[in-house]
């Protein structure tokens, strides 16, 4: 039998975004609304469900603030300050949350995957910048299925190119979208749940709801709780 694998979410997973998407959905509210959208309400809405798409995302803050624009123009404004020139967008201040090697003790007996919301080219840019020397694959992105999380399809995809041969899979995530991602495809969901979470207990209490296998303050907890 192949080895077991690990299946990543990768925004507040594989990588804390607080200060790069979740900044920009705040920035990009303040945009056009005047008014930054915080913390709380932004993770309320995670917590809601159906919100896995941050451009998306940005556009129901804005709107459910009374302000009617364009949805290509909150994206296009999301983009910029996110992306930046390169040198200066949000997406540099995103931090690698496993330590030195963790990640590296696991790939021995497991492989990775990552099944993200995010677009291909960010993912693979976030890969090369914080983990050249690992291995991820496949990497299934925005790009690849029509129906994104909460719907199974991007789950079910990643898995059975991950496993041409029978093998023990968990998807790892910090959203009840994944939670319920990973129940409809029948998969093992370990929930990431940081105590810095302004909706902790509540995130605690939905994963437990969706059937989690686990549930860990981040992915350097790992170790203790998949089984090779």
């Amino acid at each position: 039998m192949s080895r077991p694998v690990l299946i990543f979410d990768m925004d507040g997973v594989l990588v804390d975004v607080t200060e790069s998407y979740r900044e920009t959905i705040a920035q990009t509210v303040e945009r056009f609304t005047g008014v930054k959208a915080t913390r709380a309400e932004i993770q309320e809405c995670k917590n809601a469900g159906g919100w896995n798409d941050d451009w998306r995302l940005s556009h129901h803050l804005v709107t459910r603030a009374g302000v009617d624009v364009p949805f290509e123009d909150v994206k296009a404004y999301f983009q910029e300050i996110f992306r930046g020139d390169g040198t200066d967008g949000l997406m540099l201040r995103e931090q690698w949350v496993a330590r030195p090697g963790v990640l590296e003790t696991l790939s021995a007996n497991f492989r990775f995957a990552v099944f993200t919301g995010r677009p291909r080219e960010e993912a693979e840019l976030t890969l090369a910048r914080f983990a050249p020397d690992l291995v991820f694959d496949p990497i299934v992105a925005m790009e690849d299925t029509v129906n994104r999380k909460p719907a199974p399809d991007g789950l079910i995809l990643c898995k059975g190119r991950a496993c041409a041969e029978p093998a023990a899979v968990y998807y790892i995530g910090d959203t009840v979208d994944d939670a319920r991602a990973a129940r409809a495809a029948g998969v093992p969901f370990i929930g990431i749940a940081a105590p810095s979470n302004p909706a902790y207990l509540d995130l605690v209490f939905l994963f437990q709801g969706e059937g989690a296998c686990a549930i860990i303050d981040d992915i350097n907890y790992l170790p203790e709780v998949v089984t090779q």
